[in-house]
């Protein structure tokens, strides 16, 4: 999958979520909180963050109030995948910066997938706070979380590769091996079970997700979030 793969992928999920009923809700009420975004006219959450394009009539300062009241309001799951989805371009540029991790990750779609993520961590943070600059304060720490994984991950994989039969002792005592153990048979049994057969068996994230019966970019999501939280 490329990044456009990945990119298209999300709009095409945005235009379902940001029409069902619940998009819809959850538009209404952010007429009613903030009355003075005007937002009478939009019937769901797809219309606004249409508002928040360039080409909108909307101005730069309304277009930041919008974005500052989507914070506030982030702790509702559409809302959330709202600001999201109107961050989208500024999450490619981030990656851009970062120049994709290039050196360290060996797919650019990779990096924007864990970009993604690491932005919807961040929205769950930071949901309910009132930011004046909520894009840029969002996207400068989205920065900042990005290269650090990127300095993590640099180093875990000079510590792992190469894995071939000839570095079997290595393994045996390797302090990722010894980590997934110690996660083994607990409530995170299926993602340390999942890594291992990506990590030491080699197997494909393909095959992986259509023995798990998931998505392959939600499951590769779920393997990275799993493995900042716990493996680095």
């Amino acid at each position: 999958m490329t990044t456009t793969d990945l990119l298209n992928e999300l709009r095409t999920e945005w235009r379902r979520v940001g029409r069902r009923s619940s998009a819809r809700s959850a538009a209404r009420r952010l007429d009613e909180r903030y009355p003075d975004l005007e937002l009478g006219a939009q019937e769901d959450l797809c219309d606004v963050v249409a508002l928040l394009e360039s080409r909108s009539r909307r101005s730069v300062l309304e277009r930041a109030e919008i974005l500052r009241a989507l914070l506030q309001e982030a702790s509702d799951p559409d809302v959330h995948r709202a600001l999201l989805q109107t961050l989208l371009p500024g999450v490619v540029s981030v990656c851009r910066q970062l120049r994709f991790g290039e050196g360290i990750i060996e797919e650019p779609n990779e990096t924007l997938s864990v970009a993604v993520s690491l932005l919807s961590e961040l929205l769950v943070d930071w949901a309910g706070q009132s930011r004046q600059y909520a894009a840029p304060d969002l996207l400068s720490a989205l920065r900042g979380r990005l290269r650090r994984w990127l300095l993590k991950e640099k180093g875990a994989r000079r510590t792992l590769s190469p894995i071939d039969a000839a570095d079997q002792p290595a393994l045996e005592s390797s302090p990722l091996l010894t980590r997934l153990e110690g996660l083994r048979g607990g409530e995170h049994d299926r993602l340390a079970r999942l890594t291992y057969a990506r990590v030491f068996e080699g197997r494909s994230l393909r095959e992986l997700a259509a023995n798990d019966h998931s998505a392959p970019v939600s499951l590769q999501s779920e393997l990275q979030l799993f493995a900042i939280r716990h493996l680095l």
